[in-house]
């Protein structure tokens, strides 16, 4: 492989059921990217909260983050609605922030090729990442993929319910005082509202090989 000498980190950032995830795992696996979701860290955190009525959530969670396995978390189903609310609210909590940002850092000092998504990746965790992408999509796409992705799990869940629990994400999101969603002045957004996964795909590698032929 022709840029395997190459340091290549990149960050990818966007409201909730845009697409990010999928961007993600797509451009790691096509350049051998360690992967990480941040999202996926909130919703252990807010799964280990549920499971767990700790009275001292701080000191709990920083104990579980400590040598966490990050495969570990592929094993437990965290995308369930309640644990999509609980999320939501730990992600206000500055303290529950620096336990999970801290690990995320590390994850990216130990990997020097990475991809790590998120809602604060490139303004907060690697504001030095060699490519930075920011996902939208349209409110009624996103809601429409998100259903799909919980009806299994929660039968009960209606579409309209989906939709306005990522609608009110989304503004607490960019609304919070702790590392809100923003969009870096160096990203490319991909609308993937408009794309195929083949073409989400074909954009990205495009930007990302741009980079790596300098």
């Amino acid at each position: 492989m022709r840029y395997k000498n190459k340091k290549l980190q990149i960050s990818c950032d966007g409201g909730a059921a845009t697409g990010k995830s999928t961007g993600a795992k797509m451009i790691s696996k096509k350049f051998k990217l360690k992967f990480l979701s941040s999202g996926l860290l909130y919703r252990y955190a807010g799964y280990l909260l549920i499971k767990n009525k700790t009275k001292d959530k701080i000191r709990f969670l920083r104990k579980k983050f400590k040598n966490l396995n990050y495969k570990k978390l592929n094993s437990i189903n965290l995308h369930t609605q309640e644990i999509s609310e609980i999320s939501a609210k730990i992600a206000k909590i500055n303290k529950i922030r620096q336990i999970l940002k801290k690990y995320q850092i590390s994850f990216a000092k130990k990997y020097k090729n990475c991809c790590i998504e998120g809602r604060d990746i490139s303004t907060k965790i690697l504001p030095r990442s060699d490519v930075k992408f920011f996902f939208i999509c349209n409110l009624n796409i996103a809601s429409k993929r998100r259903y799909k992705e919980l009806k299994k799990s929660s039968p009960l869940l209606t579409l309209k319910d989906v939709k306005k629990t990522l609608k009110i994400r989304n503004i607490l999101d960019t609304k919070r005082k702790n590392s809100p969603l923003l969009k870096h002045r160096d990203s490319v957004v991909i609308d993937t509202g408009k794309l195929t996964k083949r073409s989400m795909l074909t954009k990205m590698t495009k930007y990302v090989e741009r980079v790596l032929i300098k």
